[in-house]
């Protein structure tokens, strides 16, 4: 050890700026080995010293780590589990040992082992056949490159038993993704809004290569430029454009559209570089040159005195509220017109106060917007309503 030490102390006297490009690729192929059989020495001795818990009084090794080596807790339990979970598996640790199988990697082979352990298909000679070959997948793969094999090592040991049982845990774990899927968000109240979601990995690895393609190009714009933009601010750059440019014609048809700029001004001040419009349905300001950008690539209605560019009131010339009409709607409702019931616009449902069957107009003064669940309240025989003053609906149950 004190060799070792002595030839570390030695490695960083020198300032590696002025080394030459083999050195430095050199030493780095070199610690990386280096590390891996580190890792094996450590886990050895991890895996014997339970009698340093004993001597010391601590639960456990992962105890007397955290308080005096100073290493966390967790991770003092994942290295200890790590270091008992090698000793079962002889290939992986004469992997760790040879410096091939980095401690990354034999966290994930064991893991993927352990799995097959538990699989009441799997026998004996699949595990050691399976150890086999992740030991030797490890050499030309990424650490998580080995854990998507890994969870299929089974299926390619003997396709015929086990393609059926991974289709089965395939299933299984995307019905596990979809249970933990959720989205959230925050508005700072600075012009920006957090995003915080769980999704599936095909769709988490859909959405990057989606903002990886778009983002590349600006990236390499930029540094051309001499202007070297974060490259995660090029991807939230990228997110927002894929926002914007989504199809709206692929939305449900009652949720209305993409982003739909309604402009609260004259057609005279929206011309001009100064001027402020209101996004959405809720009245929040943006300017008019991003108005004006936005138009490109979403619905532009201007709601200006005097305006003409749609017909809003179609009479008797359509069963449904055409597109224009719901975000008229929209507009004036801004969210479900029950009196108890506060839903956003964009889960609405555009209904007919008299009904269509009885010679009701599909116009805007016979046109009110309600959830589904009120929608369907609304035409339910067990209840009444009237239309306040307001404009909201108020159900009473009948008896």
């Amino acid at each position: 050890m004190k060799a070792i030490e002595t030839a570390l102390q030695e490695l960083l006297a020198p300032d590696p700026t002025y080394w030459r490009t083999e050195q430095k690729k050199d030493l780095l192929e070199r610690l990386e080995k280096l590390q891996a059989q580190q890792a094996a020495l450590k886990l050895r001795v991890l895996a014997s010293a339970g009698d340093i818990a004993e001597e010391t009084g601590a639960k456990d090794v992962s105890g007397w780590m955290r308080t005096e080596l100073l290493v966390d807790k967790a991770v003092g339990r994942a290295q200890v589990k790590l270091a008992r979970a090698v000793t079962k598996y002889e290939l992986v640790a004469t992997g760790l040992a040879e410096g091939v199988v980095s401690q990354d990697k034999a966290r994930v082979i064991t893991q993927a082992l352990d799995q097959i352990e538990n699989d009441p298909a799997a026998s004996d000679e699949d595990r050691v056949l399976a150890e086999k070959l992740l030991v030797d997948y490890a050499t030309s793969l990424t650490a998580n490159e080995l854990k998507i094999v890994g969870r299929r090592i089974l299926a390619e040991i003997d396709p015929e038993r086990f393609e059926a049982a991974e289709a089965e845990a395939l299933q299984r774990e995307e019905e596990h993704a979809q249970r933990r899927t959720f989205f959230s968000s925050r508005d700072n109240g600075d012009g920006t809004i957090d995003i915080h979601a769980r999704v599936s990995r095909a769709a988490g690895m859909r959405l990057r290569t989606q903002l990886d393609s778009l983002a590349q190009p600006r990236k390499l714009s930029a540094e051309n430029k001499g202007r070297k933009a974060p490259y995660d601010r090029l991807l939230g750059q990228a997110f927002g454009r894929v926002v914007e440019t989504y199809d709206v014609n692929n939305l449900p048809r009652h949720g209305g559209h993409g982003t739909t700029v309604f402009i609260t001004m004259s057609v005279e001040d929206l011309r001009k570089d100064l001027g402020t419009a209101a996004l959405g349905f809720d009245g929040e300001q943006i300017t008019a040159a991003e108005a004006r950008r936005m138009a490109c690539n979403a619905d532009l209605v201007p709601v200006v005195l005097g305006t003409d560019s749609e017909i809003l009131d179609l009479g008797r010339t359509a069963r449904l509220a055409y597109p224009i009409q719901h975000k008229a709607l929209r507009l004036r409702d801004k969210c479900c017109q029950a009196e108890d019931c506060d839903a956003p616009a964009a889960w609405t449902e555009a209904h007919h106060l008299k009904p269509w069957s009885e010679g009701g107009r599909t116009d805007l003064v016979n046109m009110v917007l309600l959830c589904s669940s009120d929608h369907r309240r609304i035409h339910d025989a067990n209840y009444g309503y009237q239309r306040l003053p307001s404009g909201r609906i108020r159900f009473t149950r009948r008896t």
